[in-house]
C-alpha cells in the first residue's frame, strides 16, 4: 500500500466544520481528502509554487468544490501563510519537511495559525527509495520530526497512524500557547 489520504484523514477524527491548513499542499492531494471530511469547514491549501496554486485554483473551480481555498504562501516565514493567528483547528504537513530550508520557521508559522489545543499532522518519507522520495541526506525521519514538533510545544496524540509503506504519520496537539 502506498498512501491513502482518506484513510489517514479519517483516523484524525476531524469535525465537519473544522478549518484545516495544508502546508506545502502541492497538487492538493491531501486538501481534497480533507475537504470531504469537513464539508461545513474550510481547507486552505498553502503552496509556494504559483503555477501549482493557479492549477489547483482552476481544478477546484471545475470540481465546484467550495471549501478548498488555494493560497500562495511561504510556510517558512511567520505570517507567510496569510492565515490568521489561532484560526486553524489542524495543520497538515505532508511530504514537505524534507523540502524546507527553515524547518523551525515552518513550526513557528504552524504554531501561530493553530488554535490552542489544535492538531498538527506530519506525514513524510521514512527513507529514500532509489528515485522515489527525497535524497537520502534530505530525509526527515520520524524521530527528527517528533523532536522538531516537541521543541515547539506539540505533544504526540498518535504516532501509529496509517501513513503507508513508505511514510510515517504522527498526529500532535498544540499544548503550549
Amino acid at each position: 500500500m502506498f498512501m491513502e489520504p482518506p484513510t489517514l484523514i479519517a483516523a484524525c477524527n476531524l469535525q465537519s466544520n473544522e478549518s484545516v491548513a495544508d502546508f506545502g499542499a502541492g497538487s492538493g492531494f491531501f486538501a481534497r481528502a480533507v475537504a470531504k471530511q469537513v464539508p461545513h469547514g474550510n481547507v486552505f491549501a498553502v503552496e509556494i509554487n504559483r503555477d501549482i496554486v493557479a492549477r489547483l485554483t482552476r481544478e477546484v473551480a471545475e470540481m465546484h468544490t467550495t471549501n478548498i481555498h488555494p493560497l500562495w504562501g511561504d510556510i517558512e516565514v511567520v505570517g507567510g501563510s496569510k492565515l490568521g493567528a489561532a484560526s486553524m483547528d489542524m495543520v497538515i504537513i505532508s511530504n514537505t519537511l524534507f523540502h524546507l530550508e527553515d524547518k523551525d520557521g515552518c513550526m513557528r508559522e504552524v504554531k501561530r495559525v493553530l488554535k490552542p489545543e489544535g492538531r498538527l499532522l506530519i506525514l513524510d518519507w521514512t527513507e529514500s527509495f532509489g528515485g522515489m522520495g527525497p535524497r537520502p541526506q534530505a530525509v526527515v525521519n520520524k524521530e527528527a520530526a517528533s523532536a522538531l514538533a516537541n521543541r515547539f510545544g506539540f505533544t504526540v496524540i498518535n504516532d501509529k497512524l496509517p501513513g503507508g509503506e513508505h511514510h510515517y504519520a504522527i498526529l500532535f496537539r498544540n499544548t503550549v500557547v
